[in-house]
């Protein structure tokens, strides 16, 4: 006892002379690092995710942590753009944070990809479905949630089998855009098909006349929309002003309930593919965990897409945790992670192992309702 008291004293004078963060000097707490849009018009994926990841964080620790270790997350906002992540994950991993988790958009988690791997940081729970997060493979990366090849592939295939193959593609003008339209571009290729029109939209913005003009006048019968929620919805409604009556489509990214509450009745009929379990109501072990956790939390959260994939991330984090044994490393937290190989969370699985770092091909199709639900 009187060595680790003289530890801990150390380690807080060492912080006082050196400016250092004390929580990176804590020798029971687990410190992961976050860079998430909490504010602008990406605000509500950030937050959501936030708030989900730390029911499951609260509620670890109210149970005596991992291992006896607590464990902390600490935000920083970037507004979804990449240059402000790059400087936020500089400054968590020269905090010596254990990993970084549940960063959110491709553009962002594309710009602290380099500086985690060259530090040999984890980076886990990315919310993201990109590719180049994807291949070529890397050790320190670890993904919950299927990609955006999986989603594209299981719209176009879904619309194409209830007989609409005139698609057309609205999508951010940035690495996720991007994503996106590769992944329905090769799903229509592989129907000997391709995009019936495109058009685009720049990040963080709701121009979206120049897309409309782009994308109407082609009559698609389906739009994929590949952006986040208030850019779609503003497509939305400026689409259906122009005359397109056809179905929207989007990707899990856009977040969900935040979009049906940005469109409110304009939201009746909007597709949204989905790659984490059903958060409404207790139809698996999983989903009646988040409820049960919601219902007995100390702050206000949501019960949506958003804030499961945040609790989700976190229970995968903790078991990972657990495996890498009561004094943790990052190399072992790897370790622990890679030895997940077909690990029930509760009726949703996931699949690490040395060489595959994606742990889920998971998508469901939901559809919005005019009163802001989601039905499946």
């Amino acid at each position: 006892m009187q060595r680790r008291s003289f530890v801990r004293t150390l380690a807080a004078t060492a912080a006082a002379l050196t400016g250092a963060p004390l929580f990176a000097q804590d020798l029971k707490k687990i410190v992961l690092g976050q860079s998430a849009p909490l504010t602008g018009p990406a605000a509500q994926l950030g937050l959501q995710f936030q708030r989900g990841a730390r029911l499951m964080i609260d509620r670890l620790n109210a149970r005596g942590g991992v291992n006896g270790r607590t464990l902390e997350l600490v935000s920083l906002d970037d507004g979804y753009e990449p240059e402000r992540c790059k400087a936020n994950t500089e400054r968590l991993i020269s905090q010596d944070v254990f990993a970084l988790f549940g960063y959110i958009g491709t553009p962002t988690s594309l710009a602290a990809l380099p500086l985690a791997t060259a530090a040999k940081v984890p980076f886990l729970a990315p919310f993201t479905g990109a590719q180049a997060l994807r291949e070529p493979f890397n050790r320190y990366v670890f993904h919950v949630r299927a990609s955006y090849f999986d989603e594209t592939a299981k719209i176009v295939n879904q619309l194409f089998a209830i007989g609409m193959k005139k698609i057309a593609v609205f999508h951010q003008n940035d690495s996720y855009g991007q994503a996106g339209l590769t992944g329905v571009t090769r799903a229509l290729e592989k129907l000997n098909s391709r995009p019936a029109s495109t058009g685009t939209v720049e990040r963080n913005s709701v121009d979206v006349a120049a897309a409309v003009k782009a994308i109407v006048p082609a009559q698609p019968e389906a739009i994929v929309q590949i952006s986040a929620y208030k850019s779609c919805a503003a497509f939305i409604r400026e689409a259906r002003k122009a005359g397109f009556g056809g179905q929207f489509c989007n990707v899990s990214f856009v977040g969900t309930q935040a979009l049906a509450n940005e469109l409110g009745a304009d939201a009746r009929g909007v597709v949204v593919s989905q790659v984490m379990p059903y958060p409404f109501a207790p139809v698996s072990p999983l989903s009646g965990e988040f409820l049960q956790a919601i219902s007995g939390s100390s702050f206000d959260v949501e019960a949506n897409y958003s804030s499961i994939e945040g609790f989700v991330g976190a229970k995968v984090f903790a078991e990972g945790l657990r495996r890498a044994g009561p004094n943790p490393n990052r190399e072992g937290l790897v370790a622990g992670l890679e030895s997940l190989r077909e690990f029930d969370l509760g009726g949703f699985f996931v699949d690490f192992s040395p060489k595959k770092h994606v742990g889920s091909a998971f998508v469901d199709m939901t559809i919005l309702t005019q009163d802001g639900k989601v039905r499946r």
